[in-house]
């Protein structure tokens, strides 16, 4: 049922925790909507962090399409993340020690292409083993990544990092300029807390479009993907490999499909990410953001999609509310607190909510089938007997 077209039906048509989800994120946008106001959130840093939270996103999308779908233990997240970044960035970036220069687009291309190439060359070894291998292999993969990033300055320029780093829509017509040409606004919406649109305002809004057309696009290719046959097959190896492969499908093909697919979206956010922050340095490929990914797609519920949105919404809220902290008198150390919280979320949603806030099965063919409605009734006769009826008239 369509929320546009009938958005009483739809809400009533809601689950318990899909009226739940619904129910919180209105009453957080609201919330933002009045710091905002009040201006104890700048317009420009809540642009920001809806960036972060749509590349979180993406880092789901791509876990999820791997674990969620077809059952890929893929510890090496950060790994993909970073040659995502770092590919764009030696591409882009005026500090680029052997390239730079370049058009974003070229940057994208290469950093798809540097992340394609390295979904081979770790999964022909190890994803026709079972999962254990490829879990001990993409964890050392993620340290053997960081190390080349962190120790080869002629690579990619050492600790130091790459800096220079253009914004994404540098060389389009209209986009390029946008930020600049926009004038500067005030809006007074309370007296006293004035809203001040300027240039990073603009800047930040590009960035907003870009990574929900990351987002959209992954979002839809998952979507369809889950759905189709090529899906159900992988559903199938997550539950059985064994029973696939009697079914005469070749398991070897279809999780390299799926680990390279999960891939390339990982590394659409570490592309993203270089033209978020116009910096990328050995630290952004640190093993906490694997650690991240899993906990979104464990919250959202495997296999889901839409979990693996709300789940990298919840991380970004967790990670970035927890530096409001700091302006609170507390006989503590607020920091680490974004850790203990995520903790106790996981160790909730594993007690209470093992399946995930927001599990897959709404989101394939026979919704109804796990609504609790009726299912469809079956038909009065058989085949055969159809048709024997059909041949005597």
């Amino acid at each position: 049922m369509s929320l546009l077209s009938d958005p009483k039906g739809a809400v009533a048509d809601l689950t318990r925790p899909e009226a739940w989800v619904l129910g919180v994120s209105v009453a957080f946008m609201l919330f933002l909507l009045g710091a905002l106001l009040t201006g104890a959130l700048g317009p420009t840093y809540f642009l920001f962090l809806v960036g972060l939270a749509g590349m979180y996103a993406l880092l789901s999308f791509g876990l999820n399409a791997q674990w969620g779908f077809t059952g890929l233990i893929n510890f090496s997240v950060a790994a993909f993340f970073g040659i995502g970044a770092y590919g764009s960035a030696l591409m882009t970036a005026s500090g680029s020690p052997i390239a730079g220069g370049f058009n974003p687009i070229v940057g994208l291309v290469v950093a798809l292409v540097a992340a394609f190439v390295l979904a081979l060359l770790i999964g022909i070894p190890t994803l026709r083993l079972r999962a254990d291998y490829l879990a001990i292999a993409s964890l050392g993969l993620a340290e053997v990544v960081r190390l080349i990033v962190l120790n080869e300055r002629w690579l990619t320029n050492g600790s130091a990092g790459l800096r220079g780093i253009p914004g994404f829509f540098k060389g389009w017509p209209v986009l390029s300029t946008f930020p600049e040409t926009m004038p500067g606004l005030r809006l007074v919406v309370i007296p006293g807390s004035p809203v001040i649109l300027e240039t990073a305002f603009w800047q930040a809004l590009l960035n907003v479009l870009l990574v929900l057309s990351f987002a959209g696009a992954a979002y839809f290719v998952l979507r369809r993907a889950h759905q189709s046959p090529w899906g159900r097959v992988l559903r199938t190896i997550r539950s059985d490999e064994d029973l696939a492969r009697a079914l005469g499908k070749n398991t070897y093909s279809f999780k390299m499909q799926s680990f390279i697919l999960g891939s390339l979206i990982m590394a659409l956010a570490g592309v993203f990410y270089t033209h978020l922050n116009l910096y990328v340095g050995p630290g952004d490929l640190d093993p906490i953001t694997t650690f991240y990914a899993w906990v979104a797609v464990i919250l959202g519920g495997s296999g889901s999609n839409r979990g693996a949105l709300f789940g990298g919404i919840v991380i970004v809220t967790i990670r970035e509310g927890t530096r409001f902290l700091n302006d609170v008198a507390l006989p503590i150390d607020p920091a680490p607190l974004r850790l203990l919280l995520i903790g106790v979320v996981i160790v909730a949603v594993m007690r209470y909510r093992p399946q995930g806030i927001l599990p897959p099965q709404r989101e394939l063919i026979w919704p109804s089938a796990v609504d609790g409605q009726e299912a469809p009734d079956p038909p009065s006769s058989g085949v055969r007997e159809q048709k024997g009826g059909g041949g005597d008239e």
